[in-house]
């Protein structure tokens, strides 16, 4: 017990001035290895931002039936380093208000996470020009301050991919576009003669779990995976997020992506279901327009809440985080309430 309380400490004990929006970013340590076994990504770096250089390290191949939970431990670590952001899709004027109060990462947040975006890169087959680039970039006038020069949220799928068990190329492709895997995805819809991890089905087709992916399309603005069908191998400006809970409760499906709003954030997604349907995302500024389905028998619906992560900070007692969460309605009080 004195081992699991120095664990919740030491995991804490940046989250003082962390809210659950958009204020302020935390400093918050990745858990110990005895904890969650993930290889950090900025281990696949090396060097200061200015001079860093990749260090080329292999993907994690492990069986179908382990990657589903995996996937959805390591996405919520990943969101736990950089402070807990949240977007609250479910509430307009809110979405609205936060987008107008949206900050830059002070000098001392990018110099933190700068090594783990750039170990998201590492594991792309582009990833070493895109570094050099920035290495370019960090020489500039805003130094570490300066943002990164290519939208980084294809990277930071592929990584959690590499990390969490779908390391050949064949299983998941990995790339710096998200359009790249959503591809391979539709090829892989109606067929067992193929490796890939996962299928692309349009939304509301076939049920949503945790470990899934739901993508959006800005240009072209896809409607179906029929239309992207037709032009696969075009570029495409798309975004995809990794689901993590199920929320039926309170109509909404939570999900976490890279390159959010400059940060790795957890979106309330407003979703919907008639009695005894599914539920399925609704709405949004940017309709999603493809869900890739880990082929892989489905976890809990609230996977989420029985994270690692999660679990560790329900065992904060006392400790002013589980009140923010809790206003955030993100886990059900008895699950915040429950003994460690």
């Amino acid at each position: 017990r004195a081992g699991l309380k120095t664990l919740v400490l030491a995991f804490t004990a940046g989250l003082g001035a962390a809210t659950v929006g958009f204020a302020q970013q935390a400093s918050v340590e990745r858990l110990p290895p005895a904890v969650l076994d993930v290889a950090p990504p900025s281990g696949r770096v090396s060097g200061t931002p200015g001079s860093m250089t990749i260090r080329r390290a292999p993907c994690r191949n492990l069986p179908l039936e382990d990657v589903r939970r995996r996937i959805v431990d390591i996405v919520v670590q990943e969101w736990a380093f950089f402070g807990f952001p949240v977007v609250d899709r479910t509430n307009i004027g809110a979405a609205e208000r936060a987008r107008r109060r949206r900050r830059r990462p002070s000098r001392s947040e990018s110099a933190r996470v700068a090594a783990s975006i750039a170990g998201y890169w590492a594991v792309t087959p582009q990833g070493t020009w895109i570094l050099d680039a920035q290495n370019r970039v960090w020489k500039g006038p805003r130094g570490i301050a300066a943002r990164w020069r290519y939208p980084w949220s294809a990277a930071f799928v592929s990584w959690v991919m590499c990390e969490g068990g779908l390391g050949n190329a064949n299983r998941f492709q990995r790339a710096v576009a998200h359009h790249v895997y959503i591809d391979q995805a539709i090829r892989a819809q109606g067929t067992d003669e193929t490796p890939a991890g996962y299928a692309a089905y349009d939304i509301g087709t076939t049920p949503i779990a945790p470990g899934d992916l739901l993508c959006s399309a800005r240009r072209p603005r896809y409607r179906s995976i029929a239309e992207r069908r037709r032009r696969m191998g075009d570029g495409a400006r798309t975004h995809c997020d990794i689901v993590v809970k199920v929320d039926g409760a309170r109509d909404r499906i939570l999900a976490i992506g890279g390159n959010v709003r400059g940060t790795v954030a957890l979106k309330l997604l407003p979703a919907a279901g008639a009695p005894g349907r599914d539920l399925r995302p609704t709405g949004g500024a940017r309709p999603l327009f493809a869900h890739l389905k880990l082929r892989a028998a489905p976890i809990e619906a609230d996977a989420f809440d029985h994270t690692p992560t999660m679990r560790i900070l329900r065992c904060a007692d006392g400790f002013p985080a589980r009140a923010r969460l809790a206003a955030a309605h993100l886990m059900p009080a008895r699950r915040q309430a429950s003994r460690c």
